[in-house]
């Protein structure tokens, strides 16, 4: 179903550590994106640590339906946990996770935190996943106003991540992509400084799929580059 895909991911302009990790793994049909957080060095584990737990269970995984995506992070999530219980310097470390499952028809999409799947069909694009973020399940529903949230103090605050978060709530969907759609997994590195109209834009032009992933990453930078970025397309 997949026709191609390509990531990449980039330490961004401030930061000097790459706490993002992606995975490309065709053979499995997963594809994966996390980005870390915690300490000076935690972030990096925890990432590290998610993408290839859900790597390891899907391989030896018996079937194959969105319930496998979610077994996977639950494992993931303990996983971080445990790591970080043996050493204190990685203590509250924990990581976004978003990825997609190719399935005998369709792809399943699943993900925790911020990081965010969106599906250009058509010359449009959408967002597939919900951010699980204090601005979007508390500030919005208080009905703060966007003008406010963008600059609130609780703005980069997430509600679920792994490794931290304990039960984790998953969110998890089937999806069936058409001919010709991409699906952009990102971390907020991208998503946060670059708008969705100039992210559409990228998608939209005619160009082998290295260079869209290229070109999204060089706006996160042209934009100031704040965070470790990293964009991973899929065309089908």
């Amino acid at each position: 179903m997949v026709v191609s895909a390509y990531g990449l991911t980039d330490v961004g302009c401030v930061r000097k550590v790459n706490q993002d990790s992606l995975l490309l793994a065709p053979e499995l049909g997963l594809y994966l994106v996390a980005d870390g957080m915690g300490g000076a060095r935690g972030g990096e584990w925890a990432s590290r640590i998610a993408v290839e737990t859900v790597q390891q269970v899907v391989s030896e995984a018996t079937v194959r339906d969105e319930s496998i995506l979610a077994t996977a992070y639950d494992r993931a999530n303990f996983r971080v946990w445990e790591r970080a219980s043996q050493d204190s310097s990685l203590d509250g470390m924990g990581t976004t996770l978003v990825g997609v499952l190719t399935l005998d028809e369709g792809i399943a999409v699943a993900s925790v935190g911020d990081s965010r799947a969106y599906l250009f069909h058509e010359g449009e694009l959408s967002q597939l996943t919900e951010d699980q973020t204090w601005v979007n399940e508390v500030g919005r529903r208080l009905g703060v106003s966007e003008e406010k949230l963008k600059v609130h103090p609780m703005r980069h605050v997430l509600t679920m991540a792994i490794g931290v978060s304990n039960p984790l709530t998953i969110k998890t969907f089937r999806l069936k992509p058409e001919p010709a759609d991409q699906i952009l997994l990102c971390s907020d590195g991208l998503h946060g400084p670059v708008s969705p109209d100039q992210i559409q834009a990228i998608l939209i032009a005619p160009m082998p799929l290295e260079e869209r992933c290229r070109h999204l990453i060089d706006a996160a930078r042209k934009a100031g580059g704040p965070d470790n970025v990293t964009a991973l397309l899929l065309e089908f």
